[in-house]
Order: C-alpha cells, then structure tokens, then sequence
C-alpha cells in the first residue's frame, strides 16, 4: 500500500457509482522534513508529480486555494494552510493512483516532507448549482 494512512477498507465498502471528490485539506511544515526548502516547496514538488498521476486516471483539480481563517470552529483544532478539491472519475480511480508504485515511490516522499498533516474526505456529490436544480 502506497500511504501508510489510507483507509483503504472504508473506501472499498462504499459504493463506487460515479465521480468522487477528494477534499484535501492541508497543514504544511514550515521547513520541509528533509531540509529541502519550505514545507510550501515540498507540497509543489508533491503537486508537480501528481497532478500528471490524477490526469491519467481522469481526474482532475476543480479547485483549490489558501485557507485564511477558521470562520466557524475552534481555530487551533481546525486551522488548515491550503485546500484542494480533486475530482476522479471512480474512488476505484482515486486508490489506484494512492496504491501505486509511481506514488509512492515519487510523490509520497514530498507530500510527507512538507505537510505536518493531510487529510483526504471523500465526498459524493449531493448538490451542484452546474448540474441543474
């Protein structure tokens, strides 16, 4: 298994009928673990690698951006540095790319290095203005 966190079981026990969004959200180290810049510059090393992995398996980022403030929450316990919104095709698409060796053995390493933490919600579209009522 490519990441030492995924739970791979609980995204294998959901159904697996469309497109998934991966909400990313994303604490970064202010220096990179190895030393090599900021944790910032560890997280493009990771993105640059992995945005080609995403493209491969027809997904795609439909956003992401600086988070600025915790509008609604405890700041200390909710506090994230940056957001991502990934959209694949299939959770299948999505663990394929996580349980690859490519992953794992290119871009894991800096997505570790820069972030201090990472979490992934997977998420079923429910409601989208672009779809209609």
């Amino acid at each position: 298994m490519a990441v030492e966190t995924l739970n791979l079981a609980d995204l294998e026990g959901l159904p697996d009928e469309g497109p998934v969004t991966m909400v990313n959200l994303v604490r970064l180290r202010e220096r990179a673990a190895d030393g090599d810049g900021s944790g910032w510059d560890a997280y493009k090393r990771y993105s640059a690698l992995t945005l080609p992995m995403i493209k491969a398996r027809g997904g795609t980022i439909i956003w992401a951006g600086t988070a600025e403030a915790v509008a609604l929450g405890t700041p200390d316990q909710a506090a994230w540095d940056f957001i991502v919104l990934v959209r694949y095709p299939s959770r299948a698409a999505f663990v394929d790319m996580m349980t690859s060796a490519e992953y794992e053995n290119q871009a894991n390493p800096h997505r570790l290095n820069g972030t201090a933490d990472h979490v992934i919600v997977a998420a079923r579209e429910s409601y989208s203005k672009f779809n209609g009522p």
